[in-house]
């Protein structure tokens, strides 16, 4: 029998799943949706936490707010039923209707953000960093940890993530990361500099994002890409970046679909910006991961949705031609 006594603290980090039968191209996906809950972020998340606690600015009676698009909100409501604090997310229309039940199923508050201020810089995201900063000022339980800017969330990577990897993969010669707040981009990247193999790294955004400067545009898919460049970003670290449109995500997310493999959002367009990377670099010699965040079940009704899809990309979008 295996006792778990904390949940949060144990994570899956060896499980891959191999492209090459859906792509004709070598890619091993690093699946992290085994983790509790589902995702990457319990591991950026129990860092944090840990952090504030041992930094004395966590503690008994404390509230904690973040704000999240989902994945981080789930482990902070994980988190924060186990060790009796109270939690809000702030997280805005894109938030999958399955991950607001889900934390408010956890004793989370949750609130949504469905307009920025014509006048405000930042979106939506900017939207809810105001709210939860309105929401310390106006009560001194809440703590906010930051994720944007929280060195806990890439040192989750640098400490598990990236060495997990490179122990999988002594060869790696090319690392997919998605960029969303970058705590995985940096933590990995910061790792791999780290070491005598030299490994290139690539990191994945969505067009319409600002992290690395393009111009902002509509988003849909949560996860990737931010309206705010995040503070913990270092480009120093990183050796190229690789934008994807969103219809690329679905249509990349469908085909895998159809081959018995249902993720999310961010994977679709990690995958298919490796894909076309390695076969435009005629790779098939190349050792290659990339790394996938969550499963696809909490998207059924939106990723995986033909009338959502329609509706906000148009008809023609999954007749079109799929990944190279």
């Amino acid at each position: 029998m295996t006792i778990i006594k904390a949940p949060y603290s144990i994570w899956e980090d060896s499980l891959y799943v191999d492209l090459q039968p859906i792509f004709g191209q070598s890619l091993f996906l690093k699946s992290e949706a085994f983790n509790f809950p589902g995702s990457v972020k319990v591991k950026a998340a129990c860092a944090m936490v840990e952090r504030a606690e041992k930094e004395g600015v966590l503690k008994p009676g404390s509230a904690l707010v973040e704000s999240s698009s989902g994945n981080l909100g789930l482990a902070l409501s994980m988190i924060s039923a186990h060790k009796g604090y109270d939690f809000v997310c702030v997280t805005d229309a894109r938030c999958n209707k399955s991950n607001l039940r889900y934390m408010q199923a956890l004793g989370a508050r949750v609130h949504v953000i469905t307009h920025a201020a014509a006048d405000q810089d930042g979106g939506l995201l900017g939207a809810r960093i105001s709210y939860v900063r309105a929401l310390c000022a106006s009560d001194a339980r809440f703590v906010w940890l930051n994720q944007y800017a929280n060195p806990g969330n890439w040192n989750a990577h640098f400490r598990m993530t990236a060495p997990s990897i490179t122990r999988d993969f002594p060869k790696l010669d090319v690392l997919f990361i998605g960029a969303g707040t970058t705590g995985t981009l940096m933590g990995c990247a910061r790792f791999l500099r780290e070491q005598p193999r030299k490994v290139h790294v690539v990191a994945v955004d969505s067009v319409g994002s600002v992290t690395f400067g393009f111009p902002a545009g509509r988003r849909m898919i949560p996860g990737l890409g931010t309206a705010v460049r995040p503070q913990q970003l270092d480009e120093s670290f990183v050796d190229e970046v690789v934008l994807v449109e969103e219809a690329d995500t679905i249509r990349t997310l469908r085909r895998m679909a159809k081959h018995g493999f249902l993720f999310g959002g961010s994977t679709g367009t990690v995958v298919y910006a490796a894909i076309n990377w390695l076969k435009q670099q005629n790779a098939n010699n190349l050792t290659a991961v990339a790394i996938s965040p969550d499963l696809g079940e909490r998207y059924v009704d939106t990723i995986y949705n033909n009338e959502w899809v329609q509706e906000h990309f148009g008809d023609g979008i999954l007749s079109r031609p799929q990944v190279a």
